[in-house]
């Protein structure tokens, strides 16, 4: 059998090339049928045998590892914005404007992380949750509204 990396004739029944120890059979990842080295397809399903990596700035192919299932997860995604801020601009100078979002998003951020939160970005006055993400939790719907209800009173407060 020829080697389809480098060429080199291997005699019948060998694993690995004698020359460069690549691989002769490719075993498919999906339905494990042994394929021979110059396939890139697995003959019995279809699914690739290889994927192209660069390594040092040289292109090498190397074999598809196993996919591990897909797994459906539920995210629930909540948005807080602070109501009022673009008046709140017209009143108040860039520098009390930075402290009052500041203030409002440091007081958001510790509500969020109280309940497991995670602050995907900071949007201007506005901030970007997920509970369900990157740690599941069954009850991260019920989270996201309490967290959102411990918002309003951390804010009520930090009005004062």
């Amino acid at each position: 059998m020829n080697c389809s990396n480098c060429g080199f004739e291997n005699p019948k029944g060998m694993k690995f090339c004698g020359q460069c120890g690549t691989p002769l059979q490719r075993r498919c990842a999906n339905c494990q049928f042994e394929n021979p080295p110059q396939f890139k397809f697995c003959g019995q399903c279809g699914t690739s045998l290889k994927k192209e990596v660069r390594l040092s700035g040289r292109r090498r192919e190397v074999p598809n590892p196993p996919s591990p299932k897909a797994e459906r997860r539920q995210l629930t995604v909540m948005f807080c914005d602070l109501v009022g801020s673009t008046a709140l601009s017209a009143q108040l100078d860039p520098e009390e404007l930075r402290e009052v979002v500041r203030a409002y998003q440091e007081t958001g951020a510790a509500v969020i992380t109280r309940f497991e939160g995670y602050i995907a970005q900071y949007l201007g006055d506005g901030i970007l949750v997920y509970f369900g993400y990157p740690t599941a939790h069954e009850d991260d719907p019920q989270r996201a509204v309490r967290a959102g209800l411990a918002m309003v009173a951390a804010i009520e407060q930090l009005n004062s």
